[in-house]
């Protein structure tokens, strides 16, 4: 997603086994959380997760769409991706360490 040139935010989608489609990725950059653009950006990419098999072909029609969300996730996270009709199915506690990420992105300069 752009929003005059700017990357704002991102979708990333994986098909997998028997019509399945993980959204991967899905985040925006800080400064354009809370100008409600989270929610058009999710349900663009949901769309295009069940639309998938229409645009590669060989793929199986997709059946399902699900992604992974955590605690690092937005305080409005969970609450987008239910409006958008996604369901909590499982819900697990794992501790893990992240690294420092300089720079607006994960990843642009060594650790």
């Amino acid at each position: 997603m752009y929003d005059r040139g700017t990357p704002g935010g991102y979708v990333e989608l994986e098909p997998q086994d028997d019509g399945v489609v993980e959204i991967v990725y899905f985040g925006l950059v800080p400064a354009f959380r809370g100008r409600r653009l989270g929610g058009h950006l999710l349900s663009y990419g949901a769309a295009r997760a069940w639309d998938l098999a229409d645009r590669w072909p060989g793929l199986t029609p997709t059946k399902r769409v699900w992604l992974h969300t955590c605690s690092l996730d937005g305080v409005h996270a969970m609450d987008n991706y239910q409006r958008r009709g996604f369901k909590l199915f499982d819900t697990q506690v794992e501790e893990v360490r992240q690294a420092p990420t300089p720079g607006p992105w994960p990843g642009p300069y060594p650790v």
